[in-house]
C-alpha cells in the first residue's frame, strides 16, 4: 500500500510569501515530506518554507518553473513525488486518494486531482498543443468520475519519481509555459496514462503564485510565445510565426500610438517573445 511515507512534495516558488504559506499548511498538518525549491525570492518566501518545517533549496536566481522542479525531484527520496504549485491548497483526505489510485490504476504516469478555482469552477482542460490528433477533440468537459485525459495541468501532479527521472524530467529549455504539455506527451508517447482522480480536489488561487511586480504581464506573454514556438518545433507542428510577428508588432504599434501601456506590454511581450523564438535557438532567457 502507498501512503504519505511514500511521498515528497515539491514547491518551487518565486517571491510567493503572500499565498504559499496556505499550501505548506496543509502539508505540514498531514505529516508530507516537502522540498520548497526558489528560485531567488527577495521577500519572504524562504523564511515561511522554514517555518513549517519544509527542506528549502535557494537557487541564485530564477532558474525556470521546470528547471527548478526538476532539482527538487532529484533531491527527494521517495518513490512518489507530488508536484504542487505555491497557489494550490490539497488537504490530507484528496492525498491519500491520490495515492490510492497508485494501486486501483495500472500503467500510471501522472495523476491529477479535481483543481478548483477560488469562484467554484471545476479546471480542466482535455487537450493542448501537443495532444494526440484523435485525442484532441473535446472542447468542453467536466468529468463526473475518474478517466484518462491527454493532458493534465501542471498546478498539481503526483508522478513516479523513477519515471520522471528517466523521461528526462522537464525539458529544461522552456523557462515557463507548456513544459506541461510537453510532459504529457512525453508520459504519453511512452504508454503510460494520464489520470484526473475526481475524488481528490485542489484548490487553486489561480494566478497569485507570484506577487504582481512590474512588467510581469510582458514576462508573461513572453515565455507564452516563446515556449509555443519552441514545443511546435521539437514535435513537427509548423508555427505561425511570421503571422504572429505581424499581429503582435501591429498591434503594438497601435498601443504605442494611443498610449495604452497596457496593451503595449502585452503586445510587446508576444512580439518579444516570439521574434527571441524565430530568431534565436537559445533557451528563452528569464528577462526578469
Amino acid at each position: 500500500m502507498t501512503t504519505i511515507k511514500d511521498l515528497t512534495a515539491i514547491i518551487v516558488c518565486f517571491n510567493s510569501a503572500h499565498i504559499i504559506g496556505n499550501a505548506l499548511n496543509l502539508l505540514a498538518k498531514a505529516k508530507v515530506k516537502t522540498i520548497v525549491v526558489d528560485n531567488g525570492s527577495t521577500d519572504a518566501s524562504v523564511e515561511i518554507a522554514i517555518k513549517y518545517g519544509a527542506h528549502v533549496i535557494e537557487n541564485r536566481a530564477n532558474l525556470g518553473f521546470g528547471v527548478a522542479n526538476n532539482i527538487g525531484v532529484k533531491a527527494a527520496a521517495t518513490p512518489w513525488v507530488l508536484m504542487l504549485n505555491p497557489d494550490i491548497e490539497i488537504d490530507e483526505a484528496s492525498i491519500k486518494a491520490l495515492l490510492a489510485a497508485t494501486k486501483t490504476y495500472e500503467n500510471i504516469g501522472i495523476i491529477a486531482p479535481r483543481i478548483v478555482e477560488n469562484d467554484g469552477r471545476v479546471f480542466i482542460q482535455p487537450r493542448s498543443l501537443l495532444s494526440p490528433f484523435h485525442l484532441n477533440q473535446a472542447k468542453n468537459m467536466t468529468p463526473n468520475g475518474d478517466c484518462c485525459l491527454p493532458f493534465l495541468s501542471g498546478a498539481s501532479y503526483l508522478i513516479n519519481r523513477d519515471s520522471f527521472l528517466d523521461l528526462g524530467g522537464f525539458d529544461e529549455n522552456i523557462f515557463l509555459f507548456y513544459e506541461d504539455d510537453d510532459l504529457c506527451r512525453r508520459f504519453f508517447d511512452s504508454g503510460l496514462s494520464l489520470i484526473h482522480i475526481d475524488g481528490a480536489m485542489a484548490l487553486h488561487a489561480r494566478g497569485k503564485s507570484t506577487q504582481p511586480q512590474k512588467g510581469r504581464v510582458f514576462l508573461a506573454r513572453y515565455h507564452m510565445a516563446w515556449s509555443r514556438i519552441y514545443v511546435c518545433r521539437k514535435y513537427g507542428i509548423k508555427p505561425k510565426s511570421f503571422a504572429d510577428l505581424l499581429k503582435n508588432g501591429s498591434k503594438y504599434l497601435l498601443a504605442a500610438l494611443s498610449f495604452n501601456r497596457q496593451r503595449m506590454e502585452r503586445y510587446g511581450g508576444s512580439f518579444m517573445g516570439n521574434w527571441d523564438a524565430s530568431f534565436s535557438k537559445q533557451r528563452a532567457k528569464p528577462r526578469d
